[in-house]
């Protein structure tokens, strides 16, 4: 198999893996459950939460007119899957654990995108707390961006960088090219 085929086998698999598992979650919890209905499953530290978040993670811009909060979102999900093309693109073939990265976050932003499109609104249902303090409820797209984006920080953080060639190398390539 091919290095391209594998590499765009790799991004369409995990992408498509993420959107289904998303979609069929928020699916089963939009047709199971009662808008802020809550159910527990490990009392005192997670609970399955019906939300709907119109705005970004943690609610920001929750609170904007519904028509700015559409174009913005439409325009910055666009763009964010544009620069993660770009930034996959870019990437050693060779680079697995990069292209499990990207493919991650695109995933996730494709299926918090559709939430967007079809309902104005994220469906969010994953409530993880401890003594009443909650985490904002998040779903399956939002954990793949989180993962993803902690990831890729580890690996920019840890990348092999080339040695800048010293002074002196640098004026002897000069005078043999």
């Amino acid at each position: 198999m091919s290095d391209t085929i594998r590499r765009y086998g790799v991004l369409g698999v995990v992408v498509l893996t993420i959107i289904v598992v998303d979609q069929i979650t928020k699916a089963y919890i939009d047709s199971s459950m009662y808008l802020h209905e809550s159910i527990s499953i490990i009392p005192g530290y997670f609970n399955l939460t019906y939300i709907r978040n119109p705005g970004a993670a943690f609610g920001i811009m929750g609170t904007t007119s519904s028509g700015f909060r559409l174009v913005f979102f439409f325009l910055t999900s666009i763009l964010a899957m544009g620069l993660l093309i770009t930034i996959f693109l870019r990437l050693d073939p060779r680079d697995w654990w990069g292209q499990l990265t990207i493919a991650s976050i695109f995933g996730g932003a494709i299926g918090n995108f559709i939430d967007r499109l079809q309902y104005g609104e994220v469906i969010d249902f994953l409530d993880f707390y401890i003594n009443g303090y909650h985490w904002p409820a998040f779903n399956v797209a939002d954990s793949a961006i989180s993962v993803g984006v902690c990831s890729l920080l580890l690996l920019f953080a840890f990348e092999k960088r080339k040695p800048d060639l010293m002074p002196q190398e640098d004026s002897q390539m000069r005078d043999q090219g």
